[in-house]
């Protein structure tokens, strides 16, 4: 008996290792030999489907050794991702998945492509009945794909709408938006057939949330235990608070002591900035177009004390002074040699010479390095030479016969023929009365004019424009949001925290100290400040900013500090962490943009299993980094070689504690996703490499709870080193993936 146990233990958390090893290995290599390889040879492979099924019968065979059924919650828990290793091998072997194509006033067809390119039946017909494009109000950016089916089937004939999060039914067939053609007389909808897996799957998920539920509740298991430690009293709020949720800007300024170029005054460059424009596929203040511009070129939304209005006024109408000022930022000593800049900021002149343009030869053929600073180089110049020519600035709303929606043009673009001729003069020349009074130097006028260019906005697109709450809304939010120096002044306050309650933690002292409320004031402030950018950033955008990179790390910012006014005041050192993980989320944040532009949502992440599911993944990120930082603590203090057991007790027990809610989360936040996916692309599970990392750092976690059969785990220092290494998965799965491994979660 001893022996089977054993022999089931060995091949439960072997098999569990070499799954982790697998997909590691599979989502490397699929970076090189592309994803239908990793598919064919890892995951769909039979050797692959065998060892999951082996994992899966060794894990239940252990449970029933360890009579788990005495422990519900926990039984239910391990029960259910067996439910869903069930459901996914059930699809593997019966279900089927392809396209189809359809074409407005074609006759109704009856097969379909699978993904083996093979032709299939279906029992019945499917004609498009129309397909209609859907925009975002005022704009030209898609908001949903429409398609009417009609099936016909026995002599009737049934209409079925698909769109994007919108399944199309019929005989446990299911249609998905997938394309379109060009002139919208068409369409490409995946189909999937799987009348027997994803019910089976979906039990699981509910069995999963069910069991994740039950377990906070079930006495004598080890969250239980940990709840009643007295070194923890208290700090169970922190799993109430992620379980259901799932300093003031400063501005930058340049150093520099040269004198700036001409300008505009700055009352008259901020009600240019007030005009509405034409940007990224939405109406916005063209001081949001502006700040772009100004943070695109020299890295800062100011610059040399000038506003970003008085920056982009000053290309438009002080060309000749703005040409020649280095304030374009050069990165690369390939790029600053060929323009000759040393000190690392160029001129628009810098880039063109007697022999032409300087980046040619490094866009044609430079090394791959190169030709990446060369393209950002490039791209500036570009930028730059677009916004002096007026091609950029569309704040004209033109309607006409043929297109009653209004479409915005700029000063330099091909204005309709059948436009009013007094229209067409207004559009074609109000911009150059406006250089003409900027070079007289009558500013009063130029506010006037602006003004008749506001007024002539509200006329011809004043059912189209935001409101005037979210228009002004957007002005402050570009106004305020100067991340920066708050992530800047939240990492150093958190390092000095962080010395000072380890310090306090050696010397064994405890208890009430007078920087504890300073810090939980910058604390609250500080989330003051992140809720209302977030708030002011998702009224602008016109849905829940969760949507990229970006504001996906300013939420988990949120949670950071959020989670360390809810644990300090039994865990003093978690101050340290909350200003730490916050400041240092807010700097990734500002690593792929330091201003990112609000867009308005792709169709597909038009859901609200988007924002659950970023919810609960970024809360149990943020509960993992903090056992992450529990552990760096611990070995700092074993290194000093003055810890005492009880600082590595209690650091062990709160990052015990905070490893069921960060799993869980991660679990919940995982299955959402894949039934998101299911719901968006026919599929609950795809393999993509951010997925199969989700699944690895889940999987890499689940090994700390077992400490009774691994005995090593339990002891604290190698506990704490194994939380250190395991957040290495976190990296790879949120950084990793969207920098090297790519797929279609790179976006975020």
């Amino acid at each position: 008996m001893e022996q089977s146990f054993r022999w089931s233990r060995t091949v439960s958390f072997g098999g569990l290792a070499c799954v982790v090893t697998v997909m590691v290995v599979a989502s490397v290599l699929e970076k090189f030999y592309g994803t239908e390889w990793a598919s064919t040879f890892f995951y769909r492979s039979p050797l692959f489907v065998m060892l999951w099924g082996v994992l899966s019968v060794a894990g239940m065979v252990w449970l029933f050794r360890c009579r788990m059924w005495r422990c519900p919650a926990t039984f239910l828990l391990h029960s259910a991702f067996v439910l869903i290793l069930s459901g996914a091998l059930v699809t593997h072997l019966f279900g089927r998945q392809g396209r189809i194509h359809l074409r407005c006033g074609e006759e109704a067809v009856e097969t379909f492509t699978d993904s083996d390119g093979r032709l299939r039946h279906f029992p019945f017909g499917v004609q498009l009945s129309s397909f209609d494009l859907e925009y975002y109000m005022g704009s030209f950016a898609p908001m949903d794909y429409v398609s009417v089916l009609a099936i016909t089937d026995g002599g009737q004939t049934w209409h079925e709408r698909v769109s994007m999060n919108h399944i199309g039914r019929y005989k446990q067939y299911r249609f998905y938006q997938s394309g379109y053609d060009t002139d919208s007389r068409g369409c490409t909808l995946a189909v999937a057939y799987d009348p027997y897996g994803i019910a089976v799957t979906y039990c699981g998920y509910l069995l999963l949330l069910v069991s994740v539920i039950l377990f906070f509740f079930e006495p004598g298991n080890g969250f239980r235990r940990l709840c009643r430690s007295r070194l923890l009293r208290g700090a169970v709020t922190v799993v109430c608070f992620l379980g259901g949720t799932g300093m003031t800007a400063i501005a930058n300024t340049s150093g520099s002591t040269e004198p700036a170029p001409r300008v505009l005054p700055a009352d008259v460059a901020e009600a240019f900035g007030r005009l509405r424009v034409y940007y990224h596929d939405r109406i916005c203040p063209v001081q949001t177009l502006a700040r772009d511009f100004t943070v695109k070129l020299c890295g800062k939304p100011v610059y040399k004390g000038l506003t970003a209005e008085q920056v982009l006024s000053g290309w438009l109408f002080y060309y000749d002074d703005w040409k020649t000022e280095r304030m374009i930022k050069i990165k690369g000593s390939e790029v600053r040699r060929l323009l000759d800049v040393p000190e690392g900021n160029a001129a628009l002149t810098d880039f063109v010479g007697l022999g032409g343009y300087k980046l040619s030869a490094a866009l044609r053929s430079g090394t791959v390095s190169g030709r990446r600073q060369a393209d950002e180089a490039n791209e500036k110049f570009n930028l730059a030479s677009a916004v002096s020519a007026g091609y950029i600035l569309k704040i004209y709303p033109c309607r006409t016969d043929s297109c009653r929606t209004p479409v915005w043009y700029a000063v330099a673009d091909a204005l309709p023929p059948d436009l009013p001729v007094d229209q067409w003069r207004f559009v074609r020349y109000s911009m150059d009365y406006i250089a003409e009074e900027v070079a007289r130097g009558d500013f009063a006028r130029v506010k006037e004019l602006i003004g008749k260019i506001g007024k002539y906005q509200c006329r011809e697109a004043q059912d189209v424009l935001p409101s005037e709450g979210r228009f002004k809304a957007e002005i402050l939010y570009n106004t305020v949001n100067r991340p920066l120096p708050v992530a800047i002044s939240a990492v150093v306050m958190g390092l000095l925290a962080f010395l000072f309650y380890s310090r306090r933690m050696l010397y064994g002292k405890c208890g009430a100290t007078a920087v504890t409320p300073v810090l939980v004031g910058v604390l609250v402030l500080l989330l003051s400040v992140l809720v209302f950018l977030i708030t002011l950033r998702g009224w602008v955008g016109g849905h829940l900013p969760l949507s990229n990179g970006y504001e996906t790390m300013q939420f988990m910012a949120v949670c950071a500090v959020a989670a360390a006014l809810l644990l300090y005041r039994r865990f003093e050192l978690a101050l340290s962490f909350g200003l730490l993980l916050g400041g240092l989320a807010l700097l990734v944040a500002m690593m792929g943009a330091a201003n990112p532009p609000v867009t308005p949502l792709m169709p597909v992440l038009s859901s609200p299993l988007l924002s659950i599911h970023v919810v609960t993944i970024m809360a149990a990120y943020v509960l993992l980094a903090f056992t992450m930082l529990n552990g760096v603590t611990a070995l700092l203090f074993l290194l000093t070689g003055r810890h005492g057991g009880a600082n590595l007790l209690r650091l062990y027990l709160v990052s015990r504690f905070l490893l069921y809610p960060a799993v869980f989360l991660l679990a919940v936040g995982i299955f959402i996703g894949a039934v998101w996916a299911n719901v968006s692309w026919g599929r609950y599970w795809g393999w993509d490499p951010k997925e199969v990392w989700a699944l690895v750092t889940m999987l890499v976690y689940s090994f700390a709870f077992h400490t009774r059969s691994l005995a090593w785990l339990s002891r604290p220092s190698i506990f704490h080193t194994y939380m250190v290494v395991a957040f290495l998965s976190v990296l790879i799965t949120y950084f990793g993936v969207n920098f090297l491994l790519g797929g279609l979660h790179s976006y975020a």
